[in-house]
């Protein structure tokens, strides 16, 4: 009897021991990023990069207000509106309101020779110029999107790419 009792003692130790251990295993699990986190790592890090500490702080500010047609404060803001106000308050220049006449008053590049705080065109609903944001950095631009409010996106995602019309920076 005390043989299987000992017996036992040590079957049940060694089950514990090789469940410890194989707890431990050095086997890698890697998790796979949510959806769009590569996408706001890069927009973190462009973010990061902008030379005018003040854009930054506008920016940061501003992030996530909610879009308001005809908008122009943190209870919604439209995309001319965030542009006509990020433009006086960071580099005190005077846009028109709207995106089709700010679009006016640039002088076009190419994307590959934008600035900071030069201005990007779209048309998402015809041959038109009706969205407008900012260019930040490495391809990224904060805008007021219709669905997701103020934010910093790719400009390389293939809907921004179709719809993109003209970029430049103001005339003087």
């Amino acid at each position: 009897m005390k043989e299987l009792k000992a017996l036992n003692k040590s079957l049940l130790l060694m089950i514990v021991v090789m469940l410890i251990f194989s707890a431990c295993s050095s086997r890698k699990y890697t998790a796979r990023p949510a959806a769009g986190s590569t996408i706001a790592a890069k927009a973190a890090e462009a973010m990061s990069h902008l030379k005018s500490k003040e854009l930054y702080r506008f920016i940061n500010d501003w992030t996530g207000v909610q879009y308001a047609l005809g908008g122009l404060d943190k209870t919604g803001v439209d995309c001319s509106g965030f542009a006509f106000l990020l433009q006086k308050n960071i580099y005190g220049s005077v846009l028109p309101r709207r995106s089709r006449d700010q679009a006016d008053v640039v002088n076009e590049k190419s994307i590959a020779n934008l600035n900071e705080g030069d201005l990007i065109f779209f048309s998402f609903g015809g041959n038109t110029v009706d969205h407008v944001g900012v260019y930040l950095n490495h391809n990224f631009f904060v805008h007021a999107s219709t669905t997701r409010g103020v934010v910093v996106d790719d400009l390389s995602i293939p809907a921004y790419q179709r719809a993109f019309v003209k970029a430049g920076s103001l005339k003087k």
